[in-house]
């Protein structure tokens, strides 16, 4: 082809493109989808103005805010899905295909938003709530479309209950499979703290268990007070078994010692710091006392050749001692 023709056949190329495109409507349907967006922009925009002119707290802003992102999203969503598939002689017939298709090739995240779904609907937690899904715990900061997120909080030893500062993103569909505890939510929003220690066989452990029974009983009686009147109005919707909520202290015998176990309700966020108030109590009232000691493991030592049975002494020789028994004071006799 001749460089005299080759525009020529640029612009009849272009033409045909362009003439196949306004067949087809593109143009209209490009133009379409251009003020959807502006008009999704705006419409966020304008929710999250109108939001904020309610009196709320922080954590409600939060909510609010991205409630106007989903809703703005979904009316997006409509508006370009009535833009792109109104050329459809049989709409309910594509949209059943695709939702074939997606369903077998995105069955993960159809899950994760139906774990949203019914997160939102169930409210199994919210965000804020202190819960536990699976070996995870923590506070819960959000709530995604796909995934939630808490802030991690350990479970045992020195970090129990304590934020780690760790994020943990876990899939919406966990809600199916995973057991969730919420500690804060609920009909029973306390927890039961227990604190053991051991004393020797020799302390006065009757006026050890007294002491400790009074300091958990003045740490736990707000909160067994409070859990009282929450027995009252949840026996209203449920069937609860008669238990008691008041602090008190279990006795049990070990090789150490004597075990002491204080149980006492407090709540799920201060249990670490609820022990260690109650552990520096006890260090002090105990340490007024002479006749409480604490248990602890140790290592005894016993020679048969200075502190058994004389019987067993016998034929027990020193080197050196040509055979001779040794006396009391370690001599030879």
């Amino acid at each position: 082809m001749s460089q005299t023709y080759q525009p020529i056949f640029n612009t009849m190329a272009m033409k045909n493109i362009l003439a196949y495109l306004d067949s087809m409507g593109l143009h209209d349907k490009l133009f379409d989808s251009a003020l959807a967006f502006a008009f999704f922009i705006l419409l966020h925009w304008a929710l999250v103005r109108i939001f904020r002119r309610f009196p709320h707290e922080k954590q409600n802003e939060f909510l609010w805010r991205k409630a106007a992102t989903y809703s703005s999203v979904s009316v997006l969503l409509l508006l370009l899905g009535f833009v792109w598939l109104r050329g459809f002689n049989s709409l309910s017939t594509f949209i059943g295909l695709l939702s074939a298709g997606l369903a077998i090739a995105l069955k993960d995240p159809i899950t994760n938003i139906a774990g949203w779904m019914f997160i939102l609907v169930r409210k199994p937690f919210e965000t804020g709530d202190r819960v536990q899904v699976g070996n995870y715990a923590g506070d819960v900061i959000d709530i995604d479309i796909f995934q939630f997120t808490l802030m991690e909080s350990g479970t045992s030893g020195v970090s129990k209950d304590i934020r780690t500062g760790r994020l943990i993103k876990i899939s919406n569909n966990a809600v199916f499979t995973e057991p969730q505890i919420n500690y804060t939510a609920g009909w029973f929003e306390y927890i039961w703290n227990t604190i053991e220690v051991c004393v020797t066989f020799e302390s006065n452990w009757k006026k050890a268990m007294t002491i400790l029974e009074e300091i958990v009983t003045a740490e736990g009686e707000e909160t067994s007070r409070g859990a009282k009147e929450t027995m009252a109005t949840a026996s209203e919707r449920y069937m609860l078994l008669d238990m008691g909520l008041g602090p008190h202290v279990l006795a049990a015998i070990n090789n150490n010692g004597v075990v002491l176990t204080a149980v006492y309700l407090c709540a799920p966020r201060s249990r670490r710091l609820s022990s260690s108030k109650v552990s520096e109590q006890l260090l002090e009232k105990y340490s007024e006392e002479d006749d409480i000691a604490f248990a602890y493991n140790t290592e005894r030592s016993f020679s048969t050749a200075t502190k058994g049975n004389p019987a067993m002494r016998v034929g027990i020789t020193q080197p050196g001692s040509g055979g001779k028994e040794p006396d009391d004071t370690g001599g030879v006799v």
